[in-house]
């Protein structure tokens, strides 16, 4: 599956379905950025039950508010709604592999629990 635009107007929609959904932020006049895609979009035609979404956040600057996105690229993902990871900087194919494994491997119910543990403990 190649990668899929998201605007405001289809964000939630695709970010709060069950399963991964890998998040790009990025803008044409970011050379990291545009180093970065070919790699992101080689991952996307190897996990093809993953959304592979891309944010232009001159394009979608609300978006871009929304998680405070400071610096691009930015990579987030979310698994069955729920942001579990998020960090500014292009990653190395093996990198980017490893973060989609990773994600892979989260046991939600554990995520969510710890979740709760941390926002009763503020």
């Amino acid at each position: 599956m190649a990668t899929v635009e998201l605007t405001t107007a289809n964000f939630d929609e695709v970010t709060e379905r069950d399963g991964i959904v890998l998040l790009d932020f990025w803008a044409d006049w970011c050379g990291p950025c545009k180093r970065f895609a070919p790699v992101y979009e080689r991952s996307s035609e190897k996990h093809p039950e993953i959304v592979f979404g891309k944010v232009d956040t001159e394009a979608q600057q609300e978006l871009g508010a929304k998680f405070n996105i400071r610096s691009i690229p930015t990579v987030m993902a979310i698994k069955d709604g729920v942001i579990v990871y998020a960090q500014p900087g292009a990653l190395p194919e093996s990198a980017l592999e490893n973060l989609i494994e990773q994600v892979e491997k989260l046991d939600m119910e554990e995520v969510r629990q710890q979740m709760g543990d941390h926002e009763h403990k503020h």
